[in-house]
């Protein structure tokens, strides 16, 4: 069975962890209408559209 000869150094360990931290956010896009950035695949919550549809009714003017 093989076994690491030696423990990873914390050095090394944390080099090889920063790359995950690297990554930019996946599936920002911006809406097609109101132009805000949402995540891909879900409603816009400032328009309330998907997929060029109004899918729920939103108030423009808040309280």
């Amino acid at each position: 069975m093989a076994v690491p000869k030696r423990k990873v150094s914390s050095a090394r360990r944390d080099r090889r962890r920063t790359a995950k931290e690297r990554l930019d956010v996946p599936g920002m896009v911006a809406c097609p209408k109101c132009g805000e950035m949402i995540l891909s695949h879900r409603v816009c919550k400032k328009c309330g559209t998907y997929d060029g549809k109004e899918v729920i009714a939103v108030d423009d003017q808040k309280k």
